[in-house]
């Protein structure tokens, strides 16, 4: 049940950090200006709550029509991360002198593996789940945020889920998130390691996009 309940938590908190103007489909624009030009914690609580709201709302379309829910996903993940800086991360060492074209091919590969892997259990979600902003902690002289948020549900522990942002242009965005301690470009690093010692980068991303290797991370 936990392991079912933390992949929940990871679909969620995948999308959680995207800016708030990506949730056109929530009709809320004046809440959505707002939340874009607050604080990393403001905007955490402010898009969770509102994606937890939409997929409520939408969850009778989401569930015959899958294709609807693979559009949702993808709109809202497209934003959630400084991708270039995300997929540097993961690579590690075998991103230094990486061309821009294979950073971007393997973040793009990254991207929908994930989705993939998680965005259907979204469906799963419990109305009653709620989410809690603990602390906003400055990194780096200010230019990382590490917002510590709590994952609720009745009759049951809190599940810790943070998220590492920094600015880019005039918006915060996620670069890695944490649940439950792990850190997802950790983890992701860890995986593909083995592969990127062996192979270059065009060829693992075209490995996890025909689904030879799989990015998980529960």
């Amino acid at each position: 049940m936990k392991r079912s309940f933390l992949t929940i938590v990871i679909a969620s908190a995948l999308l959680t950090a995207a800016p708030a103007s990506v949730f056109a489909q929530a009709k809320a624009a004046p809440a959505a200006t707002a939340a874009k030009a607050g604080t990393p914690s403001q905007l955490v609580l402010t898009n969770s709550t509102r994606i937890l709201t939409t997929l409520e709302a939408r969850r009778g379309e989401f569930t015959k029509n899958r294709g609807a829910l693979r559009a949702f996903v993808a709109s809202e993940f497209d934003a959630l991360f400084d991708r270039d800086y995300a997929a540097r991360l993961v690579l590690g060492v075998h991103g230094r002198g990486a061309s821009e074209a294979d950073i971007n091919v393997f973040a793009d590969a990254l991207a929908d593996s994930l989705m993939q892997r998680y965005g259907s259990s979204l469906l799963d979600l419990n109305a009653k789940l709620k989410v809690r902003v603990k602390s906003e902690t400055p990194l780096r002289g200010g230019a990382i945020v590490k917002v510590s948020s709590e994952y609720l549900r009745q009759g049951a522990e809190p599940v810790p889920v943070d998220y590492l942002m920094r600015k880019v242009g005039s918006e915060w965005k996620a670069f890695d998130v944490m649940v439950e301690g792990v850190s997802f470009v950790q983890t992701f690093r860890n995986q593909f390691d083995a592969p990127l010692k062996r192979k270059p980068i065009p060829q693992v991303a075209a490995d996890i996009k025909a689904g030879k290797l799989q990015a998980t991370a529960d």
